[in-house]
């Protein structure tokens, strides 16, 4: 099976704009990124998909592959399909968000595990253990639900389920990397916005909504994403550390 891989990079964030830009270390961030999409074996190809030239222009120098897209796409995903149209010949299709540096090509090898193993599920995402004490309560933490086979029944950033019961149940966070079968992310990218999408602010509820379904692959432990600039310096402090050590 071909996979390819898109990161979507849009200057324009609310919240920190030219984000994929920011220095982080000795690189930028969007450089993170491509490289740990790189260093994943089972990707056939990486692509960055932006709507700037400003980000386009410093992934051709750093001798990254990038794709200028439309500047009005809703979400991430809908530019990634655009870009995957181009590439009909892979069966499967991986969002590595612009904003996770520090993705390991284990966590996406887990992300892909599925489609390597012969399946061929419309979408997957990933998903670890939560932190009861400061994730549960935490509306920036995306608590996931699954059935018995680890499909997702249903995301939330209110702490879910409601324990009435001392009953152990998994919870799970969500983290934001989704992989796809070619043909469904066409599809996904032709499906209206949902209610519970909207409310939310989840782009992945419109998916369930719509009657899909959605397999949540496992990883040990969540990694920083960076939303603000407040996440940048704490990523610069890890890195720092690392240096040190």
């Amino acid at each position: 099976m071909k996979i390819l891989a898109v990161i979507p990079a849009r200057y324009a964030s609310q919240r920190f704009p030219g984000k994929p830009l920011a220095q982080l270390g000795d690189r930028p961030m969007i450089q993170w990124v491509y490289d740990a999409a790189k260093s994943c074996s089972a990707f056939d190809k990486v692509v960055v998909a932006t709507d700037s030239n400003q980000i386009a222009e410093r992934v051709r120098r750093f001798g990254g592959e990038v794709k200028l897209t439309r500047g009005d796409h809703a979400t991430g995903t809908d530019r990634v399909a655009e870009v995957a149209a181009l590439y009909p010949e892979h069966q499967a299709v991986v969002n590595v968000q612009g904003d996770q540096p520090f993705v390991t090509a284990k966590m996406l090898g887990q992300l892909i595990e599925p489609y390597l193993h012969g399946q061929s599920p419309d979408m997957t995402t990933l998903a670890c253990p939560l932190n009861p004490e400061n994730g549960y309560r935490d509306p920036n933490t995306v608590k996931v639900l699954c059935d018995r086979r680890q499909r997702a029944l249903y995301f939330s950033r209110s702490p879910i389920p409601y324990f009435r019961n001392s009953v152990e149940a998994p919870v799970y966070q969500h983290l934001g990397l989704y992989a796809f079968r070619q043909d469904f992310l066409a599809e996904y990218a032709q499906l209206t916005a949902t209610p519970l999408e909207e409310c939310e602010s989840l782009e992945q509820l419109r998916v369930l909504e719509h009657g899909y379904s959605i397999t949540v692959c496992q990883t040990e432990r969540a990694v920083l994403e960076i939303n603000t600039p407040e996440d940048l310096t704490k990523a610069q402090m890890l890195i720092a550390k690392k240096v040190a050590s």
